[in-house]
């Protein structure tokens, strides 16, 4: 993804577009649609990639119903009636053009469902809707547009559970065989008909590329943090490591490692303890089993070095609430299997400032075109260090590799500011509010 519009969602009433890059930083005061923003990223993701239905009440994100997630101006019949979103995709290579795909969500019970799905690449485009009328597939190019009606038995499935794009695909495929059967006729219906599965097939072509190019991504859905972590325990016992947003799995997985694949928890190990003296939290990450089987409990200590000597092992229950904390959102950037885009809240919490320092340099070590970071942070130090990062050129990110969002609260509604930053790391066309934002309280401490 690299720009999301949304509209009526939430506090968004009017169209918002904004610029996703590998790094993303999602900034602006309380309550202004952040986590609601990266709740619609994952949700666009299910749709487009994989065969999931869109769950708004999902961990950890819960918008509550459609009347809750549908913006509301405040007086009767002000809600409105459909949620649109969507994202365009640059696929790698130049002279390509983009992908535009749009969904939109009507209620159906209590629920947000969807009911149309769009997409357009260059002069190319499709769409599958549902009405009361029943179910259709739409398709056009330069040379006219055409719709095609599924039979009645068909148009009863909802679209959420056709989630992919290979039932569209399928659809069209289908359209193509309907039209060759139908080419009988005179000469301008044979001509219209050849126009309609040129049409069809060039369409179809391209949502193969597309299905083929998500079956890569279908296993790697966003990982989605809470912004309160797991809390830890003194002693944890062996359980499967399933990931979840507040990070329970981790000792499980840290241990699992351990035991099991000793490469891949050396190099986990040392990019942990690398991140823990940059921050200043720990020098050694260990696991120390209290029995002799993989089955028996262990615990997690961590310990600190001075200049000519080691410290005692610490329980991680007995150390800064700051290393439980952290030790979720570092370890899912680190793991050799990481997805393609993690949305994290407030990965700061319980942090030091030069430990929220040291964690904008390794969000800026861990971003690249392979793997996308959209971060809701209210950490200046954060944020200061992707800048100062940038200018100093020890990262490989580019000024255009950051994208900051800045969520300007108005008085019914939200706007978003895509903002981007020069080689020296400075914020281009901020809005005053912004500069508001971030400097009314340094100055003040300056005596400005």
């Amino acid at each position: 993804m690299d720009e999301v519009s949304l509209t009526n969602f939430r506090c968004f009433r009017e169209t918002q577009t904004a610029r996703l890059a590998p790094l993303t930083l999602l900034v602006g005061v309380n309550s202004a649609g952040k986590t609601s923003f990266m709740a619609m990223l994952r949700a666009l993701w299910d749709v487009a990639y994989t065969q999931r239905i869109p769950d708004f009440k999902e961990d950890p994100y819960d918008l509550g119903s459609f009347d809750e997630i549908a913006h509301h101006r405040g007086s009767r019949g002000s809600r409105a009636e459909e949620i649109v979103a969507g994202f365009r995709f640059l696929p790698p290579g130049s002279g390509t053009p983009p992908i535009n795909y749009q969904v939109v969500f009507r209620q159906v019970g209590t629920a947000p469902a969807v009911i149309r799905r769009k997409f357009r690449r260059g002069s190319v485009w499709a769409e599958v809707s549902r009405d009361r009328a029943g179910h259709f597939c739409a398709f056009g190019n330069r040379k006219g547009s055409w719709k095609v009606a599924f039979e009645e038995r068909e148009s009863r499935r909802p679209l959420d559970h056709e989630a992919n794009m290979m039932p569209l695909w399928f659809e069209l495929h289908r359209a193509e065989n309907k039209i060759r059967n139908d080419k009988e006729g005179d000469d301008v219906e044979k001509v219209a008909a050849e126009s309609r599965l040129l049409a069809v097939q060039t369409a179809r072509k391209i949502v193969q590329r597309l299905e083929s190019a998500a079956a890569s991504l279908r296993m790697m859905r966003p990982y989605a943090s809470a912004p309160v972590r797991s809390r830890p325990r003194r002693t944890y016992d062996p359980a499967r490591p399933t990931r979840d947003p507040e990070g329970d799995y981790v000792p499980m997985y840290l241990a699992s490692k351990y035991f099991r694949g000793r490469k891949e928890w050396q190099a986990l190990k040392d990019g942990l303890e690398k991140f823990g003296r940059d921050a200043g939290l720990f020098d050694e990450l260990l696991i120390k089993p209290l029995g002799k089987r993989e089955s028996e409990p262990f615990q997690v200590q961590v310990r600190k070095f001075s200049k000519t000597r080691k410290g005692p092992p610490r329980n991680l229950i007995d150390v800064g609430y700051g290393v439980s904390q952290v030790l979720p959102v570092i370890t899912e950037l680190l793991r050799p299997d990481t997805p393609s885009m993690f949305l994290l809240q407030q990965p700061e919490v319980h942090l030091h400032p030069s430990a929220q320092a040291a964690l904008g340099s390794l969000f800026c070590q861990a971003a690249d075109s392979e793997r996308r970071l959209v971060i809701e942070t209210h950490s200046d130090h954060l944020l200061d260090r992707v800048r100062m990062d940038i200018r100093d050129g020890t990262t490989s990110l580019a000024p255009d590799d950051v994208s900051i969002l800045f969520f300007e609260r108005g008085e019914l509604d939200v706007r978003i500011h895509s903002l981007r930053l020069d080689g020296q790391g400075n914020v281009l066309d901020a809005p005053d509010s912004y500069r508001r934002f971030f400097m009314e309280e340094t100055a003040r401490s300056l005596g400005l």
